[in-house]
């Protein structure tokens, strides 16, 4: 049985073979079709480094549906992740690839491991604002809300 998953992707450092973090982010999209199908793809935005991070961020969010559960798809995001080059560190700090499960279609998902909704989404703009413009009608299960008013929030 096949679920759709919301993913934030984003980047602040440069990538020895992709260039630029707007280059990266779009070659991790191209990438998520590993697990899924990617059937839609928000445009790049750029957003204001956060914590401990010095560079802007390149941010974008697609919708896959995949076979995988929510567990499975975060090692195959983590996986990717180390593939892009990313090595643990400080939290929040500069990173060549970041992937998150915002949402999915089956609501809610609670593990020691992941949470969906993503418990953060809400306040962060960088996520909301790729994410409206292809999911902009999705309901945070939690809240109530949708992608619109929650962005519309953050404005």
């Amino acid at each position: 049985m096949s679920s759709t998953y919301l993913i934030a992707l984003g980047c602040n450092r440069r990538h020895h073979l992709y260039g630029d973090p707007r280059s990266v982010v779009r070659a991790a999209m191209e990438e998520c079709a590993a697990l899924g199908t990617v059937i839609a793809r928000s445009a790049v935005m750029n957003s204001a480094p956060m914590g401990a991070a010095q560079r802007r961020f390149a941010n974008v969010a697609c919708l896959i549906d995949s076979e995988y559960d929510p567990l499975a798809l975060l090692a195959g995001f983590k996986r990717l992740e180390r593939e892009f080059g990313r090595r643990p560190g400080k939290r929040w700090g500069d990173r060549v690839l970041d992937c998150d499960i915002i949402m999915w279609s089956g609501g809610t998902y609670s593990s020691s491991i992941l949470s969906i909704p993503h418990q953060e989404f809400r306040q962060r703009s960088f996520v909301l604002h790729p994410a409206i413009q292809i999911a902009a009608d999705w309901r945070d299960p939690v809240t109530g809300l949708s992608i619109r008013h929650l962005a519309a929030r953050r404005r």
